[in-house]
């Protein structure tokens, strides 16, 4: 956790019951807008300088992983991995299916990637289907996993993920304020 995480929060917009009932949406595009220094800055803090040193490319989730990751591979001089929904990339791919908090999808990647360490980034960490699906993906591929970079966690969501995972926020840090 960083110590501006209030003037992170103030730039994410929380809505109600979207996509669907039950779900509450974390809008990050005011903060897209607004604070790329201070994301970049707390993305970079977050993780082990240890890792930072040693990962060869970051892995982009789609889409919201896209902004992160290429914040961080544009800070450090690092390359980047881009995992997409079905059907984004030309063959050859690797892709694995999986469940989310509302509904069921699928990731691919371009298959033909030589192996390298890498850190996985995506934007909010919920029940773990998509990390675990990225996970799985980066096993195929043989690539070695050296953590996932997340903007935010709902750690109540989601148990143990058998992978180091850094955060920017978590739930726990956020301000009682007003939801859409």
């Amino acid at each position: 956790m960083i110590n501006s995480s209030t003037a992170l929060w103030s730039n994410i917009r929380t809505v109600q019951d979207f996509p669907k009932p039950g779900i509450c949406f974390f809008d990050l595009t005011p903060l897209f807008m607004n604070s790329i220094e201070p994301l970049t800055d707390a993305l970079i803090a977050s993780i082990p300088a240890e890792q930072l040193a040693e990962v060869e490319s970051f892995v982009a989730v789609e889409a919201r992983g896209f902004v992160l990751a290429s914040l961080l591979a544009q800070r450090t001089g690092k390359s980047l991995l881009l995992v997409r929904k079905a059907g984004k990339l030309p063959p050859p791919v690797i892709g694995v299916g999986y469940s989310l908090e509302y509904g069921m999808d699928r990731l691919e990647m371009s298959a033909n990637i030589e192996p390298q360490k890498v850190i996985i980034v995506d934007d909010v960490l919920a029940t773990g289907g998509t990390l675990k699906a990225v996970k799985q993906l980066m096993d195929k591929c043989q690539h070695t996993i050296l953590g996932a970079s997340i903007f935010l966690d709902l750690p109540d969501l989601h148990g143990d993920l058998d992978l180091n995972v850094w955060s920017v926020l978590d739930d726990k840090s956020m301000p009682e304020q007003d939801v859409a």
